[in-house]
């Protein structure tokens, strides 16, 4: 065990947030700490790091056992350094040695002293062993990989957004490699390619991993465990999420089956024991019965406790075919950031527009654009009869921190009467002493539900929404989600939840080379779709490129070349000292021996994708499904091999003309 909870009580004021649980965190888990909003899932992370002590039980943690903690308060951190040289604050250790290293070797200059010279290459083994030669490049890759260019990892970090401070935070965290890494929503800040990126490198992360997140399509595929937080008690499944939803089902159906069941039994009893109780002959029987019914270990009913926001979208006006056309629309941000460029598009009635794309594309630009809260040039077409409502992430510090619940939604001026305001907000989970909260009080989640409250009690046809379910859990998005399946009216948003955007968008929106690209169809067609796209532009550039044999003859046409000018060279009588560099012949040399390694692993590893290729198009291959898996996850990997064998082997091939160019 590296980490765990053992009979731990917690309570946070008056209220209890987990009793009498233990839980032990095993090495390779990757575990989902879930429950609904308010449950206490943060508090209980923060149990687990020992900022918070138990009422009662322990928190045990091995000797060796390092934990790196990710979650929201970190973004009170600031600091003039660059996000690098912040994330780069993981290899504490290593700058430690760098600078020891540094000294010694002064030193040694001047004295030559023998044990100076031991401990010196010492530390640059400990150096070694640490990968602190490495340390740079590999920085540099992880935050590229959470989205970030190079232009950017020498910019003060105190002059980045509080979600790209997040993920300088998780980079640094990442490297870190602790034993056990503890992560508070770690998708709220991260656009599509960041989260597949995530999700990619925690699949092979050596350590456990606890994970509190909303996002559905991240769990299922990151997690094989999930922990429950619910009614003050953990309830363990083994599985990922959509196997926990399956399971929990099961789960309640049979405590019902069993407890309308024994309620059946104890009725029966009860009635036998009112009708002979009377009587001597069955009397000793009828208390028998009464004290088995006494005994009896009780089956509780299931009743599912969980908030129930009764979102309901109405509309009042319809309006025409057409609600919004942008034409030659065009934005940038000064002369070097260009978003879009002499482009355009058109909404209609009964879309459901998904803007999606990485961060700094121009998604929420665009959707301020559509919603004539951003400057641009071209023009923007109002339909007929448009009523809109736009909610965007900025609206939750635009809420008034001293109002109450009441006096904000009378802010929206709905012409809602308060006995209205207040039904609407017991909708969104906000009931009796509630409404008269502070918005200051409130959580990250409670904010974002009232900013969601404003934007629907308009009654407009028309919404625009900036990654509406950020700050919600799990159950609410599933709620959210029937709301807008249910709506009337037409929706354009921007959302990274890819569980959201399946289940809502008609249409897809991406900004590429500066233009609108609308794409008809689900999210599930459009990603059917890129695949096919990314394969035929792959095939293409394959088409152009030299294949393996073309390379082998041009390297073998090359070394003639080469061999014969040596031998003209050799010929002719010569001053210059005929002695070949020995360091380049043995680089030379091993370069060769790698380059044919190469070729004979491209030709076993498309020998096997060959073979793999022909099990997955036999229709045999689909009747085991774990068999199935086992060959596309096998495929995967051998596509993966060869992609990177194939570089390296341009990379050889390059640096073996360069030698032989040199030795001729």
């Amino acid at each position: 065990m590296l980490l765990g909870l053992q009979n731990v009580t917690f309570e946070f004021g008056a209220r209890t947030i987990v009793e009498d649980a233990t839980w032990h965190i095993q090495p390779n888990e990757r575990i989902a700490l879930i429950g609904y909003n308010g449950t206490g899932k943060s508090t209980l992370l923060k149990v687990l790091t020992r900022q918070y002590a138990p009422s009662k039980g322990t928190v045990e943690q091995g000797r060796e056992t390092t934990i790196g903690f990710l979650h929201q308060d970190l973004l009170s951190f600031d600091t003039e350094d660059s996000i690098l040289e912040v994330a780069m604050g993981a290899f504490e250790r290593v700058k430690i040695l760098e600078k020891e290293i540094e000294a010694l070797g002064l030193e040694l200059e001047k004295t030559g002293d023998e044990n100076l010279a031991i401990e010196y290459s010492e530390k640059l083994h400990e150096l070694e062993v640490l990968g602190g030669y490495n340390i740079h490049h590999k920085t540099e890759e992880i935050l590229q990989g959470l989205g970030f260019t190079n232009e950017s990892l020498h910019k003060p970090y105190k002059l980045f957004s509080g979600g790209w401070r997040m993920r300088v935070l998780l980079a640094k965290m990442i490297l870190m490699a602790p034993d056990v890494l503890l992560l508070d929503e770690p998708t709220n800040h991260l656009d599509l390619p960041s989260i597949e990126w995530l999700e990619k490198y925690l699949l092979h992360y050596q350590g456990a991993v606890v994970m509190v997140s909303h996002d559905r399509f991240f769990l299922d595929r990151m997690v094989n465990k999930v922990v429950e937080l619910y009614q003050g008690k953990l309830h363990f499944y083994t599985g990922n999420y959509s196997y926990y939803e399956t399971e929990k089902a099961t789960r309640i159906e049979m405590q019902q089956k069993a407890y309308e069941n024994q309620q059946d039994y104890i009725r029966q009893n009860e009635r036998f024991v009112e009708r002979f109780k009377a009587k001597a002959s069955k009397a000793a029987a009828a208390q028998s019965i009464v004290k088995r019914l006494e005994k009896l270990d009780r089956i509780e009913n299931v009743e599912l406790e969980r908030p129930n926001m009764r979102i309901n979208f109405s509309v009042e006006k319809q309006p025409g075919r057409v609600l919004c056309t942008l034409k030659h629309v065009s934005k940038s941000f000064g002369e070097e950031i260009v978003i879009m460029k002499d482009t355009g598009a058109e909404i209609d009635r009964g879309d459901k527009i998904a803007l999606i794309g990485a961060n700094g594309k121009g998604k929420s630009t665009l959707l301020r654009i559509i919603a004539g809260t951003e400057s641009f040039t071209g023009d923007r077409v109002w339909g007929h009869n448009v009523d809109a409502s736009f909610y965007a992430q900025h609206q939750l510090e635009a809420l008034t921190m001293t109002n109450n619940l009441l006096d904000e939604m009378q802010s929206a001026r709905s012409g809602k009467t308060d006995l209205e305001l207040r039904s609407l907000l017991g909708c969104f989970l906000f009931s009796g002493d509630d409404v008269d909260k502070k918005i200051k009080v409130l959580s990250g989640g409670e904010k974002a539900r009232i900013a969601l409250a404003k934007t629907i009690v308009s009654k407009a046809n028309f919404l625009m929404l900036d990654e509406p379910t950020n700050h919600l859990d799990i159950h609410s998005v599933d709620l959210l989600i029937g709301a807008l399946n249910n709506y009337e009216g037409s929706l354009v948003f921007v959302s990274h939840d890819r569980h959201f955007v399946s289940k809502i968008a008609n249409k897809i929106w991406e900004i590429e080379d500066y233009k609108i690209v609308e794409f008809k169809g689900t999210y599930a067609e459009w990603e059917e779709w890129k695949v096919r796209r990314e394969a035929a532009k792959k095939q293409a550039a394959d088409d152009r490129q030299p294949t393996t044999d073309d390379r082998k003859q041009s390297a073998n046409k090359q070394q003639a070349t080469n061999n014969k000018q040596q031998a003209t060279v050799n010929s002719q009588p010569s001053t210059v000292n005929s002695s070949i560099d020995k360091e380049t012949k043995k680089e030379l040399q091993k370069h060769k021996n790698r380059f044919q390694q190469l070729e004979e692993k491209i030709a076993q590893l498309n020998k096997r994708k060959a073979e793999l290729e022909t099990a997955m198009a036999s229709p045999d291959s689909y009747a085991n499904k774990a068999s199935f898996q086992q060959t596309e996850t096998e495929y995967k990997t051998v596509t993966t091999d060869l992609d990177k064998a194939a570089k390296e082997y341009e990379t050889v091939f390059e640096k073996l003309m360069e030698l032989e160019d040199k030795m001729g």
